[in-house]
């Protein structure tokens, strides 16, 4: 039987949530439960105003979170405009094992978390409510590249068997629509994952990466024999092609293949990830086009 060596790789500079994972990969656990206690790191921390508590709201003051998880045989789960609820990830991981669907939406959502037994939560803390209250006095939407942007913590991890689960979580763009969902929630976009191949998870603005379905398209341009960051570099050169206006924005991908092979690359720079690997924890800037 063949030896892997475990991995885990996240997008942005999120170490705490990386070395959370990477240690529980060390100690033998499962690429799952890795990338689910990995990602829950900032989904609890408030300092971070684009996952979890502490996210920025919606241009009506809601903080709405949307969140997947994919485990090695395909399995996945989902929440979008999930209000009420730190741990989004973990209601994704219920739906995917305690329910036959992928999605749930809203209300259906945070009644399902209750009958699961999470505690409704406050997600709107002091800090983003004052920040919300600052951007109602101009309610101007510009998406700053790299900041606003900025808005998702997406993880993959290959555990001591070689099996690879994915996770993706996020509050999205910062006052965007009321009902607004992106690509994190989205199997396929923002996630996907193979057991046999690799997998691939996307952070920067949603509305492109959806429209690509870009971590499906690495994971496939990986099975034909491109290497991670081969397949990356195709996934933004196509989001490039379908939109004029790519100097606008940031949409940045990892990727990560069955022999623990890494790739990563970006429109813009400024994008970096962080890899765990044999005890060390690392950020790496990634490679970009513009």
């Amino acid at each position: 039987m063949e030896s892997f060596k475990p991995l885990c790789v996240a997008t942005w500079n999120f170490p705490n949530a990386s070395q959370k994972a990477g240690k529980m990969l060390d100690q033998g656990a499962s690429a799952l439960d890795a990338v689910e206690q990995g990602v829950m790191v900032e989904e609890a921390d408030i300092r971070n105003t684009t996952v979890g508590r502490g996210g920025a709201p919606d241009r009506e003051g809601n903080v709405t979170l949307d969140a997947c998880i994919m485990d090695p045989s395909g399995n996945a789960g989902a929440v979008v405009y999930l209000k009420n609820n730190t741990h989004a990830v973990s209601v994704a991981r219920k739906v995917m094992e305690e329910t036959p669907h992928v999605i749930l939406a809203g209300e259906g959502a945070d009644q399902f978390a209750r009958q699961q037994g999470f505690e409704k939560e406050e997600l709107l803390t002091e800090a983003s409510e004052k920040a919300y209250q600052e951007w109602l006095k101009k309610k101007e939407y510009k998406p700053i590249i790299n900041i606003e942007n900025h808005d998702t913590i997406g993880m993959l991890c290959i555990d001591q068997k070689g099996d690879i689960a994915g996770a993706c979580t996020s509050s999205g763009l910062s006052y965007k629509m009321n009902g607004r969902v992106g690509d994190s929630p989205i199997i396929g976009s923002g996630l996907f994952l193979d057991n046999e191949v690799g997998g691939a998870v996307a952070t920067g603005m949603g509305e492109a990466i959806l429209k690509s379905v870009g971590s499906f398209l690495i994971v496939e341009l990986m099975r034909q024999g491109r290497s991670p960051q081969e397949a990356c570099e195709a996934a933004v050169m196509r989001i490039i092609k379908q939109n004029p206006n790519y100097k606008d924005f940031q949409a940045a991908f990892i990727a990560m293949n069955k022999k623990g092979e890494i790739g990563s690359y970006c429109i813009q720079k400024g994008f970096s990830y962080m890899e765990y690997r044999a005890g060390e924890n690392r950020n790496f800037a990634s490679k970009y086009y513009f």
